[in-house]
């Protein structure tokens, strides 16, 4: 369901980084949502790009997004950079691949560049639930980046936040490893950045508190070598039968056949087209899934994962 917003304050965070602050249109209060969530959200030039929230997950009052602008933006970033305040936008309702844990002796955040943005949102969760985290911030430099007087002055991060600013790619394993010997297998560890920034992470902090308690949060989509691509039969929960041709996206064959389908970025990100599996093997190719979710083989990305098997049977949620 889209709701339509206003853009209440823009704030120059860097440069590059801008955050807007939005309210509802028709003034009524927005719901909470979970700590590291995102929306999407339709700009000027008619865009959908997702962009994580980050600001606190129980204010009722406003949602707060931060967008960095692409050098080679298709035109989502650079036209978020040019709306004013009083701006009308189109966005979506929040939706979470980030959920936190419940139980945790310690939570690790560990963020890198923009990665900052669902992170900040969980930090804010962690506060008001008392739970004991740290927050590990890697960027090029202090201008460069954002919420740092945020992240200094805020009574719950400032004893909390480690920044590593400068810090070059060569020595960040080893900064890495210096956390991970200080985790426990009862720790959750969170990571956003780069896809390279989160490899390191992943593999530093998984052998010490195992895969399924490192849980990452990608902006961009896996890349996959598909020249070994079968084709395969999709069946519904409905009876509904339909051959998925090497070249074509189960999502795609489906929407060619009538089927409506929530979808979102169409890159295996946002998880809005994420259905259940009731039978056959899936061969996951998105960055939204976790591993323990990937490993139940219960659910698949419809836009970009295909099938191990000569049949799925899914059911559309």
């Amino acid at each position: 369901m889209s709701l339509l917003v206003r853009v209440a304050e823009v704030t120059d965070e860097t440069h590059q980084i801008r955050t807007l602050r939005l309210i509802r249109e028709d003034g009524a209060p927005f719901g909470p949502y979970e700590a590291g969530a995102h929306i999407d959200v339709t700009g000027p030039t008619g865009v959908l790009r997702q962009y994580s929230l980050c600001g606190p997950p129980d204010d009722p009052a406003s949602l707060l997004i931060a967008v960095k602008r692409e050098p080679r933006s298709r035109g989502g970033s650079a036209a978020l950079h040019q709306v004013a305040p009083g701006d009308s936008l189109e966005i979506g309702e929040p939706r979470n691949l980030l959920s936190l844990a419940e139980e945790a002796e310690r939570y690790v955040l560990v963020a890198g560049g923009i990665g900052i943005t669902p992170l900040l949102s969980v930090a804010y969760a962690l506060h008001s639930r008392g739970a004991e985290f740290e927050l590990h911030y890697f960027a090029r430099s202090r201008q460069e980046a954002a919420f740092v007087e945020l992240l200094e002055t805020r009574s719950e991060f400032s004893d909390r936040v480690r920044f590593h600013l400068g810090v070059p790619r060569g020595e960040q394993p080893e900064l890495f490893a210096a956390m991970a010997a200080a985790a426990t297998p009862a720790c959750h560890v969170y990571t956003c950045g780069p896809q390279g920034f989160m490899a390191r992470v992943t593999s530093v902090f998984t052998p010490v508190v195992g895969e399924d308690q490192v849980h990452v949060e990608h902006f961009v989509a896996a890349q996959v070598d598909t020249s070994c691509d079968h084709a395969f039969t999709v069946e519904l929960d409905t009876g509904e039968v339909f051959e998925v041709p090497a070249g074509k996206s189960i999502l795609a064959v489906l929407e060619e056949g009538g089927i409506d389908v929530f979808k979102s970025c169409e890159e295996g990100i946002c998880g809005s087209c994420v259905s259940g599996i009731l039978d056959g093997v899936a061969d996951h190719r998105d960055n939204c899934l976790s591993a323990a979710d990937k490993a139940s083989g219960t659910q698949i990305a419809l836009c970009v994962s295909r099938a191990r098997s000569d049949k799925l049977v899914i059911e559309l949620y």
